[in-house]
């Protein structure tokens, strides 16, 4: 019980939040309209008739994600791509399980901020600020902790205990866009140029290589 409460209080909390985002709505609402030919700065709109509540609900997040992978995390994302009814309300949320250490990579969301609840276990969490000072800004979290991760900066969690863990993220987009800074840099179609990534990464060519066989 004290567990949905918190998660209740987190959401009411994450709308307000997302409201300095994405440009505000003009009308009620505006379901994403699945495999529309219109091209906008979002999604177009499904006839407001034919709107049904499922538009704006998803279920399932409750259920502990499959995190046996390299990273020992899983993302749940809840996204307009999954919740048609997030079109234009500028805000999305994501659960995300992590084994015992296990890790979501240094990414980040270009077009949002997140603001993060942990509902079970212990993690750390930190981003790093701008060029030139690219300060590291971390902490240890426990159950109902919340932490900020300023729009655009590359940021990361670990689980540091040796039980699972369970977040709660919300953004501050509809679409807030996740670029993993490993997999854009070693995992790019095509490569990225390989004396680019040499000079960049202050390595010789075997090991960008070898870092490349993995994505």
């Amino acid at each position: 019980m004290a567990k949905s409460v918190l998660l209740i209080c987190f959401l009411g909390v994450s709308f307000i939040f997302g409201a300095a985002a994405d440009q505000s709505p003009l009308q009620d609402f505006c379901v994403a309209q699945a495999g529309g030919a219109v091209l906008v700065n979002g999604l177009a709109c499904k006839d407001p008739r034919t709107v049904q509540a499922n538009d704006f609900s998803l279920s399932g997040l409750h259920l502990p994600a499959n995190t046996s992978n390299a990273v020992g995390s899983k993302v749940t994302p809840v996204f307009v791509a999954q919740l048609p009814g997030l079109n234009t309300l500028g805000i999305s949320m994501a659960r995300i399980d992590y084994a015992p250490w296990g890790i979501n990579p240094p990414h980040t969301h270009p077009r949002a901020t997140e603001i993060l609840v942990v509902l079970e276990g212990t993690l750390e969490v930190g981003f790093v600020t701008s060029n030139p000072d690219n300060r590291l800004v971390s902490k240890v979290l426990q159950k109902g902790d919340v932490f900020v991760f300023p729009q655009g900066l590359v940021h990361f969690q670990r689980n540091s205990g040796s039980m699972n863990a369970v977040a709660i993220a919300a953004l501050s987009s509809q679409s807030p866009g996740v670029i993993t800074v490993a997999n854009a840099a070693f995992g790019s179609t095509p490569d990225i140029a390989m004396d680019i990534l040499v000079k960049a990464f202050q390595v010789d060519e075997n090991i960008v290589s070898q870092i490349q066989s993995k994505f």
